[in-house]
């Protein structure tokens, strides 16, 4: 009976520790937030705001 006490310790511990570290990474994989965009600029004259070849 002696060497099951380890065993069970080890086995709590691991489940404990794999537990942790899926609420971890599901934490982590769960940041779904978009930052926001700096519209400040001048939309005749960015690059981001209206295209570079052409008009519409």
């Amino acid at each position: 009976m002696k060497f099951a006490v380890p065993g069970i310790i080890a086995a709590v511990a691991g489940a404990v520790l794999g537990a942790g570290a899926v609420f971890g990474v599901t934490a982590a994989a769960s940041d779904n937030t978009r930052p926001e965009i700096d519209r400040s600029g001048n939309a005749d004259s960015s690059l981001l705001n209206q295209v570079e070849y052409g008009s519409r």
